[in-house]
């Protein structure tokens, strides 16, 4: 018997689980396009095993639906698939970072035979789209899933049997519990970068050497503050009330450094860093997480040409994984630095010994 699963939003978290099923015995993977040129893509690519532009014909019989669509809309999808005649025992899950506010709209529905139970695969990319997909994104990630009350077990059970092909770690956490975890580590984080880097472009108004010296350290700790501004409203407004709540004892925090300053503390702020300092020693490392990780080299090199195809031919040659190349300044003057990006470590390290032996000028 073969296990249909449909896919509504096949981009990069979408794509990368339609890759980790397709292909798997009694699998059929079906992704739901909105335009033609999108279903053709998402077959040229082998990323599904058809593509539809029917949002009925996506579902019919299908035994899982993964609903990869912006938190925004998943409300949309979801009322839309209640009404349709939908195969006894269907799963449907969704990928959203916010679980509570879906997880009470799945609740008010009249789901005959049918199952909701969130989801949330805590990886993510730099880049975006199917383009981005690779069956390798959720590994040695955590996928947490949020099943309602009284949710039969063998259903729950089924769900996890199948993400097993993501070979990410399965978590159950109750709904609220995960907006709080992820509102914490994620959400937060995201408004903070997004603060300060508008903080320092206010300042930049009046001097530009904000701007042109906020270089290296400043520009990888506000990372973050480049995603997608759509997505992240979307986000930040189905978590308004925990993120109120976070800005608030955050505001706390800044005033106690407020405190400690005006009082000249310095012992205060000796302690609070070092406490920070001893949490983030204990945080696990070698695991995926929302807020991707990026390993970083930055090259002294001059400024004649062919001097970038060189150091990517190299790279190449000695099979090291390059996932973004930038050069931050060039001046017939002064060396050109170049940032080369890594997604892994050991390729950072990899390529930190190969352009050492070529006798390039890097640090970190």
């Amino acid at each position: 018997m073969t296990t249909k699963i449909a896919i509504f939003g096949v981009g990069l978290i979408g794509g990368s689980l339609a890759l980790c099923f397709k292909g798997k015995p009694g699998i059929t993977v079906v992704g739901h396009a909105h335009r033609p040129v999108s279903a053709e893509k998402y077959i040229s690519r082998g990323v599904v095993d058809e593509a539809t532009l029917s949002i009925e014909e996506a579902a019919l019989d299908a035994d899982f639906i993964f609903l990869c669509v912006p938190v925004g809309k998943l409300d949309e999808y979801l009322t839309k698939l209640s009404s349709m005649p939908l195969k006894k025992g269907c799963i449907i899950t969704d990928v959203g970072s916010t679980k509570a506010s879906i997880a009470a709209a799945a609740s008010k529905l009249e789901l005959q035979d049918v199952y909701f139970i969130g989801g949330h695969p805590m990886a993510g990319s730099e880049r975006s789209g199917v383009e981005a997909a690779t069956p390798l994104l959720f590994e040695n990630a955590y996928y947490v899933l949020t099943p309602p009350t009284g949710l039969p077990e063998g259903v729950y059970e089924s769900l996890v049997q199948l993400l097993v092909y993501t070979r990410a770690q399965i978590v159950k956490v109750d709904p609220l519990e995960h907006d709080r975890i992820v509102g914490a580590i994620s959400h937060l984080p995201h408004i903070i970068a997004v603060a300060l880097v508008n903080q320092v472009c206010d300042y930049n108004e009046t001097n530009s050497l904000y701007r042109r010296l906020a270089a290296g350290g400043f520009r990888d700790i506000t990372r973050i503050a480049s995603s997608d501004p759509l997505i992240w409203r979307d986000i930040l407004l189905n978590n308004r009330d925990i993120m109120l709540q976070m800005l608030s004892d955050w505001n706390e925090g800044i005033t106690s450094f407020v405190q400690m300053l005006e009082a000249e503390d310095g012992e205060g702020i000796t302690e609070a860093f070092a406490k920070a300092n001893d949490f983030r020693s204990e945080l696990p490392e070698g695991r995926k997480g929302m807020i991707t990780s990026s390993f970083d080299l930055y090259i002294d090199v001059p400024d004649h040409p062919g001097i970038i195809g060189k150091i990517a031919t190299e790279l190449g040659i000695n099979h090291i994984n390059l996932s973004n190349m930038q050069i931050i300044e060039s001046r017939e003057d002064v060396p050109g630095i170049m940032r080369l990006s890594f997604r892994q470590e050991t390729d950072m390290e990899r390529a930190k010994e190969l352009l050492n032996n070529m006798d390039y000028s890097i640090s970190l």
